[in-house]
């Protein structure tokens, strides 16, 4: 009984095995759903780490944002409380006429940059667009003159087979067979000069094509030579600018104002600065004038061509050592008054006026 019983269960485990091996697996498409499940959260994942560092760049901006506007509230605060005391009102509002008269030189100059610089495009844009006609207009009708010739020349072969072919077609009597064979002969090659033919024309109907589907030109901008010439003009007119203030501090002044952040309280009692207010807005009006600037821009451009050296042949901006003013050089222009108090400085070299700023690259 107990053998039996034995038996009984190893058939048993022997069915539910080929059960198993019988039962179906998982259809095909089932196996892609679960390959695109685990593909789609790969990506998920991707894409939420990517907006979690997102989010930290932001916040680091932020953060940055809110140091920014702190200091300047500060700064506010600090300017509030100068200019609730005349004592501090006054080198404060000197210090702004300062920074302000380095603002009006640096706009006078970006204005005078921007205004040869457009006359200047215009001038080169239209002498590029009529290289570029006269060019297209050639090719053009290279082209042109090529697919005539090409169309006359299979016009020509064509016509020549089927005179042939027409002359064949009348040479029917068996009497005909030399004068046939010497046909079939010329017969052949005119075809391979047909075919060499409307290869040749479908060349030139190709090169037509291509010809007529070609994007217009794009201006490549101002040459180097236009640019180096506009930015010795606005050396020069630096010059001009530090020249019609050479008798007084207001550039060093108001260079030295630019470069600080803070008031400065070193500009003297409520008359000296009253006096310093009224210097700066007369300075002002001297930059504004524009009586002998051109004359006095183009003697010194003149000058600084033959003076102007390059680091290398793409550079535009000359070494400042080489324009130099130098004390020999007079331009027709008189300074605000009649004698010259403060030493020329190398605009170039000190960045007066911010002139790096409006040079062209």
């Amino acid at each position: 009984m107990a053998g039996t019983t034995g038996h009984m269960g190893s058939v048993t485990q022997l069915a539910n095995l080929v059960r198993g091996r019988m039962r179906p697996s998982p259809a095909p498409a089932e196996d892609q759903r679960v390959l695109l499940l685990f593909k789609n959260r790969a990506e998920l994942k991707k894409a939420y780490g990517e907006l979690q560092e997102e989010v930290h760049r932001l916040k680091d901006r932020i953060k940055q944002q809110e140091g920014a506007t702190a200091r300047v509230q500060e700064m506010l605060g600090t300017l509030e409380g100068r200019l609730g005391l005349i004592e501090t009102a006054y080198p404060a509002l000197v210090f702004y006429q300062l920074r302000a008269l380095w603002q009006c030189g640096r706009e006078i100059l970006e204005q005078f940059v921007a205004e040869l610089a457009n006359q200047q495009e215009d001038r080169e844009r239209r002498a590029f667009l009529a290289e570029c006609n006269r060019r297209l207009f050639a090719r053009r009708r290279s082209v042109e003159s090529g697919l005539r010739d090409a169309e006359t020349q299979h016009a020509d072969a064509c016509g020549r087979v089927a005179e042939l072919v027409a002359a064949r077609a009348k040479l029917t009597r068996f009497w005909h067979y030399f004068k046939r064979r010497d046909i079939d002969r010329r017969l052949q090659s005119a075809r391979d000069a047909a075919g060499a033919a409307e290869q040749a024309l479908a060349e030139a109907r190709a090169a037509a094509d291509r010809l007529n589907g070609e994007p217009a030109p794009q201006f490549p901008g101002l040459s180097i030579e236009a640019r180096r010439a506009i930015n010795l003009a606005a050396v020069a007119y630096a010059e001009v600018l530090c020249l019609r203030l050479i008798d007084t501090p207001l550039v060093a002044l108001a260079k030295e104002a630019t470069s600080r952040r803070e008031v400065a309280d070193d500009y003297g009692d409520r008359a000296e600065c009253e006096a310093l207010i009224s210097a700066i807005v007369g300075a002002r009006l001297v930059l504004q004038a524009k009586s002998n600037v051109a004359q006095d821009v183009k003697d010194r451009s003149e000058h600084l061509k033959s003076l102007a050296r390059y680091r290398n042949a793409t550079d535009t901006t000359p070494l400042a050592e080489s324009v130099a003013f130098g004390e020999g050089d007079i331009l027709a222009g008189q300074p605000l008054g009649g004698r010259r108090a403060v030493r020329m400085p190398n605009v170039l070299a000190e960045d007066t006026w911010d002139l790096f700023r409006v040079l062209l690259r």
